[in-house]
């Protein structure tokens, strides 16, 4: 892979020279050119840059140097099919898979603007020779592009086959797809000593036991990514790790917030009617919280769904089964309603729940379990039963 990085500071760059780059371009892996745009101005101040047509602070870097550097760079022939990627604010975040991407080129160049950034018809121009990626670190504004080309070479050149000594090192990072397909963070790692300043090492990873290290090291990853980065996780990855536990008192809060996300979804879906749920208050939930059998789901730390129930003469009355909505339609509300289910006393002959009469998603899976439909007991809102079977 050859890259090349346009710059006013081409000192800025230096840090390519070490460690396992410097040891790559050694070896000829990578060959890493890094150009000083003031070669290509004409004036004998070798200026860059102007002020912005319309007004405004700042200064905008002029397209001339631009244009020629690029005329030169695009036009050597050592490398056909160059990707250009202007390192700016404004474009598009820079993730793992992006840096994946990049690795599969044969060419990068690199623009480092600095100021309020590059004359527009320079990126317009050279996106009619090359193509152009406009890439972003992050949401924050830095000097100029250099920090942002270097973090992002660093990110695409180790993914370069051969340029990392245990290729195995790649695999369990931090953004690499696990096999559910998410981009999960890394777990906690140790090393020797086992004990440090009355810190032990996990035992799990003393034990030996290879699947059992691996099961520790997916629920650690989970679990640290649902708490920093819940963005990343996607819901059948959670549900690899949902506990379902009798509620407690201390979930009462959590518990208020999620019914009112849910039940929100419920009236979209049902205009017109009055959904107890969205009329309850905080005291009302720890009311039946307490008087009711409740079930609530949690995964790495946080409430995913609950379900509740009750005996109604020889009727096991179910109701508030809720999911999170980013979790629905992955097996979480009958996992629950199965488990509320399983806890119904010996008196009890039928399952019983009422549900919207518009609530055709919730209607299929309660069929799906064998819930029959007992006609309206009040306006927009269904009954159905399922016969209790016992062994």
């Amino acid at each position: 892979m050859r890259i090349d990085v346009l710059t006013i500071f081409p000192d800025y760059l230096a840090p390519l020279e070490l460690s396992l780059a410097g040891k790559a371009r050694d070896r000829g892996l990578i060959d890493i050119r890094v150009h000083d745009l003031r070669d290509w101005t004409r004036d004998r101040h070798r200026t860059v840059d102007d002020t912005p047509y319309g007004g405004g602070a700042g200064m905008v870097m002029k397209p001339e140097p631009w244009g020629e550097a690029f005329d030169t760079l695009l036009d050597d022939g050592d490398v056909e099919g160059a990707t250009v990627v202007f390192t700016t604010p404004s474009g598009q975040p820079f993730t793992q898979a992006v840096a994946r991407e990049l690795a599969s080129k044969g060419r990068l160049i690199f623009a480092c603007g600095r100021y309020e950034g590059i004359d527009q018809r320079v990126i317009d121009e050279v996106s009619t020779r090359a193509e152009v990626r406009e890439i972003s670190l992050g949401d924050y504004v830095l000097n100029g592009g250099e920090v942002a080309a270097l973090a992002i070479t660093e990110a695409v050149v180790r993914l370069v086959p051969g340029f990392m000594g245990n290729a195995a090192s790649l695999v369990e990072e931090s953004h690499t797809l696990s096999d559910s397909g998410a981009s999960l963070l890394e777990y906690p790692v140790y090393t020797k000593p086992a004990s440090w300043r009355d810190r032990e090492v996990p035992p799990v990873l003393l034990s030996g036991d290879h699947a059992a290290i691996a099961t520790w090291r997916h629920d650690q990853a989970v679990r640290r990514t649902a708490e920093r980065r819940p963005d990343l996780v996607h819901g059948s990855v959670l549900l690899d790790d949902v506990q379902v536990r009798p509620a407690e008192p201390a979930d009462a809060g959590e518990l208020y917030v999620l019914q009112l996300a849910c039940w929100v979804a419920e009236q979209h879906d049902n205009p017109g009617v009055r959904i107890p749920a969205l009329h309850e208050t905080l005291d009302d939930l720890r009311a039946w919280l307490a008087r009711d059998t409740v079930l609530v789901a949690r995964s790495a730390g946080r409430l995913v769904g609950a379900v509740r129930a009750s005996l109604d003469g020889d009727a096991w009355e179910v109701g508030r089964l809720m999911v999170a909505p980013d979790l629905a339609g992955r097996g979480l509300g009958r996992a629950l309603l199965e488990r509320i289910e399983g806890l119904a006393p010996a008196t009890a002959t039928t399952y019983a729940l009422f549900t919207g009469a518009g609530s055709l998603r919730n209607q299929r899976m309660y069929k799906k379990a064998g819930y029959r439909l007992r006609g309206e007991i009040a306006p927009g809102v269904v009954r159905m039963t399922k016969r209790i079977r016992r062994g």
